[in-house]
């Protein structure tokens, strides 16, 4: 019962009420003959519609008028709709009633509740609702993997899988997905090799296309191209994430060339079936590129400095395959033409956006000023930069660097007085017998740090040796 003193009330908010009020007479309509099969199925019809507000309207309508007509499956259609679209208020209201109802016990909910928890960024509460579990199965461990993968915390990912293992609960092929997509995200290789080697030695673990797809991404990503190509041309019927998994590895490895020929031969694969299936051949399946692809394609593109090229791709985007560009994608095109020194056309495409361009926008604007020493255009990204509540003080370094470039010495310390934020340390990982290892600059807060500092000064003493100009550190020091 420690949940429902912390969301005490079940009632939603009154500004929802207030917005969705022309949607009671749809409430009504429903409120006298529904049986709990029909009920359920309007809340999973109003889901996969994606109609979140009808879908609380209606389930406030049940509460108010008849609860016999809610059951688990009702309570389980109402959480995923508030995961939808992350409302956290909401969410925990719902939980409240989850704990009323006595169904805190049902896995499926409990696991539903950790992905709502996850989807509003509310991992506490998720990690607490998960230590409350009196079984835990495979599924609860994996929502809860999933909820620090989705949050961008793959190193704290990675060690509930291990945790999950000593708990002798054995993954299955989502959990594998997940734990390999976390090793992506930290480029924990040699924990992905282990993976793979629990995959072939667990028959029972299908090897299919989407396990292999993330194999090819974790391989991708954490540098081993090689061993990435090999899955890649092993797999007879690839599908889009396929193909994509492998053109952004190339592209996000400096491999702008082998990137654009993967995409060029990804099209070619489309253009012999059509040719098949016009010669009387079976029925085709195109695997088109999607979005994530082309970002792929514009990152390629902009390492190797190919400017008419990412134009063409970008313009082929929207035009040839009816995408629309996010700003993931405009973020590419400002990149491959700051790397081209095109400043003045950068900066009229960013105010041409039709969506609001993000601090990483600006920013990479500003660095390209930065080297190209352009005092004007960084100190209009700079301006924009200090409008968001992303401004970052290395922004400031930045510019006041420019300003020292330029001899304009007044204008630099003015910029460095404004300073009043710190800059966050630089942090460093690495891999250790499976195990990811983070550390910032002056730590000594590891088990192991005397033992690090010693090694750490023999390794000077012997640089020293070959005239390496260093003195040796005390672990204060560093």
């Amino acid at each position: 019962m420690r949940f429902l003193k912390k969301f005490p009330s079940i009632h939603f908010q009154t500004k929802v009420t207030r917005l969705f009020a022309n949607m009671e007479h749809f409430c009504v309509h429903f409120r006298t003959h529904l049986e709990p099969p029909k009920a359920n199925q309007t809340l999973q019809r109003y889901l996969k519609s994606k109609s979140t507000i009808k879908a609380l309207l209606f389930f406030r309508d049940l509460m108010r008028e008849n609860t016999s007509l809610i059951d688990s499956y009702s309570l389980l259609f109402v959480i995923k709709a508030c995961t939808q679209k992350s409302l956290a208020p909401e969410g925990k209201q719902i939980h409240a009633v989850v704990v009323k109802f006595g169904c805190e016990p049902i896995i499926f909910l409990q696991s539903s509740l950790v992905n709502m928890y996850s989807a509003t960024g509310n991992l506490g509460d998720a990690h607490f609702l998960f230590d409350e579990m009196p079984n835990k199965n495979v599924v609860c461990w994996t929502a809860l993997i999933l909820a620090y993968v989705n949050n961008q915390k793959p190193n704290k990912a990675l060690e509930l899988f291990r945790q999950m293992q000593m708990a002798n609960v054995e993954p299955d092929q989502v959990t594998v997905t997940v734990a390999l997509t976390a090793c992506a995200d930290l480029g924990a290789l040699d924990m992905g090799e282990w993976i793979h080697a629990y995959i072939s030695q667990r028959k029972e673990l299908n090897t299919d296309l989407c396990l292999n797809n993330a194999l090819i991404n974790m391989y991708a990503k954490c540098g081993d191209i090689a061993t990435a190509k090999r899955l890649f041309h092993n797999i007879k019927k690839k599908d889009v994430t396929t193909w994509t998994s492998m053109i952004v590895g190339h592209a996000l490895h400096g491999q702008a060339e082998a990137a654009l020929e993967l995409f060029a031969a990804m099209k070619g694969e489309n253009t012999s079936r059509i040719r098949r299936k016009r010669k009387g051949g079976s029925r085709v399946n195109l695997v088109d590129p999607n979005d994530v692809t082309f970002i792929g394609v514009l990152m390629a593109c902009s390492h190797a400095g190919m400017v008419e090229e990412g134009k063409r791709h970008f313009k082929s985007m929207i035009e040839d395959y009816g995408l629309k560009p996010r700003l993931p994608h405009f973020g590419c095109m400002v990149d491959l033409l700051c790397r081209a020194g095109e400043l003045k056309e950068v900066y009229k495409f960013i105010l041409g956006l039709p969506v609001q361009p993000n601090s990483v926008v600006w920013r990479t604007l500003l660095g390209a000023c930065s080297v190209h020493g352009n005092v004007e255009l960084a100190a209009e990204a700079r301006r924009h930069l200090l409008e968001s509540e992303d401004s970052l003080a290395g922004d400031d370094v930045v510019m006041s660097n420019i300003y020292a470039s330029r001899g304009m010495w007044d204008e630099k310390v003015i910029i460095r007085d404004e300073i009043k934020q710190r800059r966050d340390p630089g942090c460093s990982s690495i891999e250790v017998g499976s195990c990811i290892y983070e550390f910032v600059n002056a730590d000594d807060d590891h088990l192991l740090a005397n033992e690090i500092y010693v090694v750490l000064n023999q390794l000077i003493k012997h640089m020293r040796g070959y005239s390496y100009a260093l003195r040796t550190l005390e672990p204060s020091q560093y």
